[in-house]
């Protein structure tokens, strides 16, 4: 069974940014999918779907590679 989390990521402001997200996300172990709603300049919305919950720690690292930063949960 798939688990869906969202994530607030902020700095994304267009294309470029959220595909950079994406494949880093989607490097983690057991995510099937990565979705984002993007808000240019704001905070996006970074739906992931995985296998099981993902270590946020992990989530975290990979958006900061990406460049980027995971908003407080």
């Amino acid at each position: 069974m798939s688990t869906t989390t969202t994530y607030s990521v902020s700095g994304m402001t267009c294309g470029h940014c959220t595909a950079a997200v994406t494949e880093e996300i989607s490097k983690l172990v057991g995510v099937q999918e990565v979705r984002i709603d993007l808000v240019a300049g704001g905070t996006s919305a970074v739906h992931v779907t995985s296998e099981a919950a993902l270590d946020e720690s992990a989530v975290r690292e990979a958006v900061d590679e990406a460049g980027y930063e995971l908003a407080a949960s």
